[in-house]
């Protein structure tokens, strides 16, 4: 059988072979000669080694990986892919067959420099490499940081704080039908939201046999074009879903003879299993690691001696135990779900239900009573925290939905594709000649108590298992319109927090502005900065008095400003840094106070709990709400307005507003480029106020899929096709990213160029 492998003049693979495993193969073998240095890093995240020779700052990853055993649910999800379906699994493995081809002799500079050598890829690490690019995409640590807020605010804090937080992954989406295109056919435009990374998290590939003829956005490390592709007939495209479908529990465990048990919802000991690893550190001690599952899962933080670093939850008042049952039953709180130890006040007999008679006694013929020592004050038990996902309880990553995906020819064999999704949880939008469209959610979704989505649940009371899946919901168009932009759409029966709906209002009211659109007008979608989330902190700035004669300079130069964040604006600058101070002194009230100290969780999950980057993000509900707890908010923006007066900054937003990619190896970047956009614009160019105006998420890919002409279709990443430094193609791309231009797809191949 015969591999043939093309270029264009962005370097950009075409692969053509006699079969989708052939193909496969040569997919194996072209990723891993051009993302040699990104695919063994990822590999090693998904296994938990990477601190290895990325030194101490990987560990706590690693940790994280190794106790929700990554590596062993690959094992398992691939065994049991096997079985379910032999054809993909031998497809997966012909990928990881042309990874082990070529990677040994693969060149990537990264590789002397971390003292590393390539190693070999099992067939279940494509697996991995989704797993542990997923893992952490639908932001369960929200869990922990809601129930920090909750207990030290109350419960109105969640919707105070409710966006989409630190880590969490989005998209903008548009589907624009037929009827409002200048061809008659349909055209899909978007882009994904994630860290922008060094080598890009998505390669553009082009992947040919005589089954199909597909291009579009792969996943390094992972089989066929999963996310974004364009197959000719029919095309798809997807943005985050914002679902809830991954579960934390607090458990109880405790140390016996024979290892360690977790208290189950019977009120039951149950075994856990247990064993030790040592995670490798460069330069350091290896480290042992415990690594404990329980029923519901693997234990992610802590063990039977409570949370790492020793969080207590809160010392409770307690009767004479041997008063108590149960010693985990506590005042207040039952054995049976929904009863009260405590009587209800309103089951009290009424002293007037029997006339002339009291049914309680005359309190002045009682004795005194004894004096009792006061009851001790006892912490509550130590707590773990376990992790329960779908792919550990079913064995099934969804990879069963990539071939049929690759083969799909209409709207109805994508939908039926995406009836295997696993996860991450999206909404999918695709397209096809015949006028055939798509709008549903794809992925599984369990079903269980409200509260479990909230925050971690206990689990040693019943009530929290999970009980089957959700259907996904389905959408349509409105206007011959679909917008997603990870707002309350289609997905909101399945989800806590979503994305303000900024971006898709902006969305929709830019595609309202036309009645015929074609591939060629998307990219002004693509780059639009308007800024709607700033009228907040526009209206508090407005009505103030009796500011300095500077701040009121300043006041005005911002209230004048058109709302655009572009790179070369001074008035977006001043914005930012008076809304930069707003969210440092919001963070500094007494009023959050309890909310600074970071619990004692893994250092990976701390993102998401700090005070700072959560006020950032949540900053306009925080300015509308009716009342923040006593907080003087109006003082607050006072106080910004004169901190920026005293010393305003000196250019452009651009000029610190900068791309900050991710890489394995940090080196500095002192050519990183000016960037438009804020996190609740089109062009979604995420930094963190108060914190830093660098930008490390953004457009990880931009495309525009043309269903009337597929070679009239766009696309651009933001480095290039290469992930090899020093290859022509390793950052060619990047000004046409930066300035909002995309690639013409190349589909004739008279056009490319064979490579040896």
């Amino acid at each position: 059988m015969s591999i043939e492998i093309f270029r264009d003049a962005w370097g950009i693979p075409h692969l053509r072979a006699d079969s989708a495993r052939e193909l496969a193969r040569a997919q194996g073998r072209v990723t891993a000669r051009d993302r040699a240095w990104q695919l063994e890093v990822e590999r090693h995240r998904a296994r938990g080694t990477s601190a290895a020779f990325l030194g101490a700052g990987a560990l706590s990853w690693d940790t994280l990986a190794r106790r929700a055993r990554l590596d062993d649910t690959a094992r398992r999800c691939f065994a049991a892919l096997e079985r379910r379906d032999p054809e993909t699994a031998e497809w997966v493995r012909a990928y990881v067959d042309g990874v082990n081809e070529e990677l040994p002799g693969a060149e990537a500079p990264e590789f002397a420099r971390a003292g590393l050598a390539p190693g070999r890829w099992e067939p279940w690490t494509p697996l991995g490499v989704w797993l542990g690019t997923h893992i952490l995409f639908a932001g369960f640590p929200a869990k922990l940081w809601r129930d920090e807020a909750i207990r030290h605010l109350g419960p109105d804090a969640v919707g105070l704080f409710a966006t989409d937080g630190p880590g969490t992954a989005g998209s903008n989406g548009w589907l624009v039908a037929g009827a409002r295109t200048g061809t008659g056919h349909a055209i899909l435009a978007g882009d994904p939201h994630r860290y922008i990374e060094d080598p890009g998290v998505y390669q553009q590939i082009r992947l040919s046999c005589p089954e199909f003829d597909v291009l579009g956005l792969a996943v390094p490390g992972v089989p066929g074009i999963a996310h974004f592709g364009h197959a000719g007939t029919v095309a798809w495209s997807i943005t985050n879903a914002m679902a809830d479908y991954q579960d934390l529990y607090r458990e109880r465990l405790r140390r016996t003879g024979a290892g360690i048990e977790a208290l189950g919802p019977d009120g039951v000991w149950h075994r856990a299993s247990r064993h030790t690893e040592t995670v490798e550190v460069a330069g350091e001690a290896p480290v042992e690691i415990e690594v404990i599952e329980t029923d519901r899962g693997p234990v992610i933080a802590g063990g039977p001696e409570g949370l790492d670093g020793g969080v207590v939850e809160g010392a409770t008042v307690l009767l004479d135990p041997s008063v108590v049952s149960d010693p985990f039953i506590l005042p207040g709180q039952s054995a049976v779900p929904g009863q009260s130890a405590v009587p209800d006040p309103s089951a009290v007999p009424d002293p007037s239900a029997v006339p002339g008679q009291s049914a309680l006694p005359d309190p002045s013929a009682l004795p005194d009573p004894p004096v009792l020592p006061d009851p001790p004050v006892l912490p509550d038990p130590p707590v773990a925290l376990s992790l329960r996902h779908p792919p550990r309880v079913t064995e099934d990553l969804g990879f069963s939905a990539l071939l049929p995906l690759l083969r799909a020819r209409r709207t109805a064999d994508v939908d039926r594709a995406f009836d295997h999704w696993v996860e991450p949880v999206n909404v999918v939008q695709a397209a096809d000649t015949e006028g055939g469209l798509l709008h549903r959610v794809a992925g599984r979704v369990p079903a269980r108590a409200a509260a479990n989505r909230l925050r971690p649940v206990p689990a040693w009371e019943p009530g929290h298992e999970w009980r089957g899946w959700h259907e996904t919901p389905r959408a349509g168009l409105t206007d011959g319109i679909a917008v997603m932009a990870n707002q309350r759409g289609p997905a909101a029966p399945l989800g806590v927090e979503f994305a303000p709906p900024h971006r898709a209002h902006r969305i929709t009211a830019l595609l309202a502005e036309k009645d015929r659109w074609s591939p060629a007008d998307m990219p002004a979608i693509h780059t639009d900065t308007h800024l709607a989330s700033a009228q907040p902190l526009l209206d508090r700035m407005e009505r103030l008095e009796g500011l300095s004669p500077e701040a009121e300079t300043l006041r005005e130069a911002i209230l004048q400003w058109d709302r655009r964040m572009a790179a070369d604006s001074r008035e977006a600058a001043l914005y930012a840094a008076v809304r930069s101070a707003v969210v440092r002194r919001l963070a500094a009230h007494p009023a959050f106070a309890a909310l600074t100290a970071p619990p004692a969780y893994p250092d990976v999950l701390l993102p998401w709990l700090g005070l700072l980057p959560r006020i950032a993000f949540a900053l306009e509900h925080l300015l509308r709400a009716e009342e923040l707890y006593g907080v003087d908010r109006d003082a607050v923006v006072r106080g910004a307005l004169e901190e920026v007066a005293a010393e305003p900054p000196r250019g452009t937003w651009g000029d610190t507003h900068r791309l900050a990619p991710w890489r394995a190896l940090p080196e500095p970047d002192p050519d990183a480029p000016a960037l438009s956009g804020d996190h609740d614009c089109v062009l979604c160019t995420s930094a963190v106020p108060g914190l830093t105006d660098l930008a490390a998420r953004g457009p990880a890919a931009r495309y525009v899929w043309d269903l009337a002409h597929r070679e009239d279709s766009l696309w651009v990443v933001p480095l290039g096709a290469s992930g090899v430094p020093g290859s022509p193609h390793h950052r060619d791309q990047l000004p046409l990213w930066l300035r909002g231009d995309l690639v013409p797809v190349v589909t004739d191949w008279q056009h490319l160029t064979k490579e040896d």
